[in-house]
């Protein structure tokens, strides 16, 4: 008896001090949600040029540097006879002319230079800042020297000169209906235009020249002579003239003198 109850007792004693075995699940971090990277907005291009950016906005009484560069670009852009100061000065006559140019572009008038100003200027202008329908190519033959050197003045001078008339004819291919003007001459040595035949103080040496000669069914020769004296020439010959019924002869001299007696 006594031993039914000791093995009785044994076994609740290793009931109680057993071990359990417990199944123990591991848990499963969360996901997180992938993070949204904040979009940026791209940024809008900004009108500019390769040549030459303004920075800020010109109006009459603005001067220096950033206004030489639009007289350059706008002083094809005045009325009949009339000629504009590169100067760096924004007076009522720079005014005048920017209020043609955003005229003869459909921008507002406002005689005021902008972004929608420039921006227009910009969409005008080649790399090297001449306008985009000429190329020095057509004003530095030179008698096939192909360049601006032997003058009366230095080679980058005359080629400056010659790209302030280049933006003077862009004025007038405009207002003649973005029709195509036909450079003859441009640029030439002392040498060059003695060769020619060409007068001794003849602003072609200079650079400041040019010398359009005539398309078929394009431009008339008094077309080119009118279209001239509203595009800020100081010297414009043509029909009627001494050796100058074949082309219009356009140039910024020091005095004014335009002749055309068959005009």
């Amino acid at each position: 008896m006594r031993k039914k109850i000791l093995s009785i007792l044994a076994a609740f004693v290793m009931a109680l001090t057993g071990a359990v075995a417990t199944n123990v699940v591991a848990a499963t971090p969360a996901t997180a949600e992938p993070a949204t990277a904040a979009s940026t907005p791209a940024a809008k291009p900004s009108a500019q040029s390769n040549c030459y950016t303004w920075n800020s906005t010109l109006r009459r009484g603005s001067s220096g540097a950033a206004v030489t560069q639009l007289q350059i670009r706008i002083a094809g852009w005045v009325g009949t006879g009339e000629s504009l100061a590169i100067d760096g000065q924004f007076g009522p006559a720079t005014e005048a002319a920017l209020r043609r140019f955003q005229s003869g572009y459909g921008l507002q008038v406002d005689g005021i230079a902008g972004s929608e100003t420039f921006g227009q200027i910009y969409a005008l202008q080649s790399a090297d800042c001449t306008p985009i329908h000429f190329a020095y190519s057509e004003f530095n033959d030179n008698c096939g020297a192909n360049n601006f050197s032997g003058g009366r003045v230095g080679a980058a001078t005359a080629q400056e000169n010659t790209r302030r008339v280049m933006w003077q004819l862009e004025a007038m291919r405009k207002k003649l209906g973005d029709r195509p003007i036909t450079i003859s001459s441009g640029f030439r040595s002392v040498s060059c235009n003695s060769s020619v035949g060409g007068s001794a103080t003849s602003r072609h040496m200079y650079g400041d020249s040019a010398d359009m000669g005539i398309v078929t069914n394009v431009h008339s020769q008094c077309t080119l002579y009118r279209a001239a004296r509203n595009a800020g020439f100081t010297e414009i010959l043509g029909p009627g003239y001494p050796n100058h019924n074949d082309h219009v002869h356009v140039a910024n001299g020091t005095g004014t003198f335009h002749r055309a007696p068959n005009c």
